[in-house]
């Protein structure tokens, strides 16, 4: 398979399943389209009614057979026949999404936990629920040494004592039993403060912080529980953090939505706060919200994503650097096998934990009585359930086996299927609009950077 398309001048063609990318030059994108339908003598003669030379066509030809020979172009599937052996894989379970505080100080209005409580109870985990649940991830880890834990809400700081507690027994069972944790926190940054902040720079490998860009926009969002915006409480501690942390090993992640379509200037304005590693995100959410995002908003988004592609070049060529974590994409290598056809790995190697120790196969599933599958200390029990999540892969979609993204998002979110269409084995249309365009820019940037760098030489 092989994807074509020009952005920002560039001719860029994707060999799908090679992974391979090439910048070309206008005869080499015309003969590249027309090349497996016609035979030489027909490919140059259409070439020749283009415009282009006998001699140059000639030229272009042989390389493009040879970049076929190569395998490079044109390559065939090497993942599809290898989908049975991988469906018949042993997982493990290596990372744990705890539901630390199903309670949340803010109100925000695209709150998919429903400002925390995930449809259920306010509730604080207690100490020996996550206990428990980082004895399970251990035990059901196998050889796996590194471990993933995220501390995740509502709002995590609002028990911050047991995400200590935590931290320390986790940190007292790595050397007894093989294995080294990778903790991380997500946090709205209400109740930051400099003993949390020291706290989080000695313990978490990652920190994701939430702010949605400019002020009028975060503050119509996220606003606080008596309804006033919380933008003036939080961007000054999220600026010390992200200095104090050398601008690495965090993300400010945000949200846009049907009423901040010019998203780019919210990203423009976290940049020129300082912040070099930024994510924001379209949210997902049903047509009926006012805000949802709308087939007819895709034509404006894909020229925001086009406008940040060029707002990031421009400033990295003027010496301001920030990453964009939808941007950010592996061309000389990238994921292994399974993550290219399965991804996060929910429902199987990813699971959450709610305060009273429920098994889920995400944060997003939480709440959905149907996904529950089972506990910290029996395990999972609803096997046929993960025996789902396991079949799901690239190939079991649909809409992903011919799609020239398939193996950068992996089949897309298994909760954004349920949610729009009621089986994890579909995909949500507008996200897969989406991904493609970012797949795009992302891959735009990498050449444009390429070029850049071998004028310098």
């Amino acid at each position: 398979m092989v994807h074509q398309y020009k952005n920002n001048g560039y001719n860029i063609v994707m060999d799908v399943n090679s992974g391979a990318v090439h910048v070309v030059d206008d005869l080499a994108y015309d003969a590249i389209a027309l090349y497996e339908s016609h035979s030489r003598e027909e490919l140059t003669e259409l070439l020749k009614e283009k415009g282009y030379q006998a001699e140059e066509i000639a030229e272009t030809l042989d390389e493009i057979a040879s970049m076929k020979e190569d395998e490079t172009l044109f390559t065939e599937d090497i993942y599809e026949p290898y989908i049975d052996q991988f469906k018949e894989r042993q997982t493990v379970v290596k990372a744990l999404c705890l539901h630390i505080a199903h309670d949340c100080n803010l109100a925000c209005r695209y709150c998919f936990a429903g400002e925390g409580e995930y449809q259920g109870d306010r509730s604080l985990m207690s100490y020996e629920v996550g206990k428990q649940a980082l004895n399970f991830l251990i035990q059901n880890s196998g050889s796996r040494k590194n471990l993933e834990v995220d501390f995740f809400g509502g709002e995590p700081l609002m028990n911050f004592k047991v995400v200590k507690d935590l931290v320390a027994y986790g940190r007292s069972q790595e050397a007894l039993y093989n294995k080294k944790f990778r903790f991380t926190l997500t946090t709205n940054g209400v109740l930051l403060n400099d003993e949390i902040m020291e706290f989080v720079n000695q313990e978490m490998s990652n920190v994701v912080l939430s702010i949605d860009g400019r002020k009028c926009v975060h503050d119509k969002m996220r606003p606080s529980r008596n309804g006033k915006g919380s933008y003036d409480l939080i961007v000054d501690k999220f600026k010390k953090l992200a200095e104090s942390r050398n601008q690495t090993n965090y993300y400010v992640r945000g949200t846009f939505t049907h009423e901040n379509l010019d998203f780019s200037e919210d990203v423009k304005h976290l940049a020129d706060l300082g912040f070099e590693q930024i994510s924001v995100e379209p949210v997902v959410s049903l047509p009926t919200e006012p805000y949802a995002i709308r087939e007819e908003d895709i034509p404006v988004l894909k020229e925001e994503y086009d406008k940040l592609a060029k707002l990031i070049l421009e400033y990295r060529k003027n010496g301001k650097w920030f990453n964009f974590f939808h941007f950010m994409i592996d061309l000389s290598g990238g994921p292994c096998v399974a993550k290219r056809l399965s991804g996060c790995g929910s429902g199987t190697e990813y699971l959450a934990v709610t305060p009273w120790g429920d098994l889920y196969p995400c944060h997003q599933f939480v709440g959905e009585k149907d996904f529950l599958m089972g506990n910290v200390w029996e395990g999972v029990k609803n096997t046929p359930l993960r025996d789902e999540f396991k079949q799901c892969n690239v190939y079991a979609k649909d809409k992903c086996k011919d799609c020239f993204a398939k193996f950068y998002c992996s089949g897309g979110c298994a909760a954004n299927s349920y949610k729009f269409h009621g089986r994890i084995t579909d995909a949500y249309d507008i996200g897969c609009e989406l991904q493609r365009k970012r797949v795009e820019c992302a891959i735009m940037i990498k050449a444009a950077e390429a070029e850049q760098e071998s004028g310098e030489e």
